[in-house]
């Protein structure tokens, strides 16, 4: 049982998605909702709820937070990690999305691919800086990871 069964985005404040953007975050939400692994790990010999959690991301004080509740709604664990190591990547994932957005609607079949697999490995560097960053915090198999960088994308730019 240790996987999030809810998924919460504290988006206040922040502008309205573009209808792209939107999207990106409903089918995250729902991916990661249908499959994910979210592991808490034990720390300083204190036993951690096994879940499922509650989970909610946002940034405070440039920083993003992790609130993880257990199914009680009690804290099972609550977490800060600087956004600069997302800082780069982030703005690189928004930009090759912007050129995907775009060639999508006039580009040839063989120009969207391209673009497609460049959108894809930057997408694979931010789950893997985000795994290196939840290290000794929480474990997410690569999948969570995709999913869960795509939610801080949207948080990270305003939405």
């Amino acid at each position: 049982m240790s996987r999030i069964v809810t998924i919460n985005l504290d988006d206040s404040g922040l502008p309205a998605p573009s209808a792209e953007i939107e999207q990106e975050r409903r089918v995250a939400i729902f991916d990661l909702l249908e499959d994910n692994t979210f592991v808490l790990p034990a720390k300083d010999g204190r036993k951690v709820p096994p879940g499922p959690y509650d989970l909610a991301l946002s940034i405070r004080d440039r920083r993003l937070v992790f609130d993880v509740r257990d199914a009680n709604l009690g804290e099972a664990g609550a977490f800060h990690l600087s956004l600069g190591p997302f800082r780069q990547v982030v703005k690189d994932y928004f930009q090759i999305c912007e050129s995907y957005f775009d060639a999508v609607k006039t580009a040839a079949p063989s120009q969207i691919e391209t673009i497609d697999m460049a959108r894809r490995g930057i997408h694979n560097e931010g789950a893997r800086v985000l795994q290196e960053r939840l290290d000794g915090k929480a474990e997410v198999d690569i999948d969570t990871a995709r999913r869960l960088f795509t939610l801080i994308c949207v948080l990270h730019f305003g939405g």
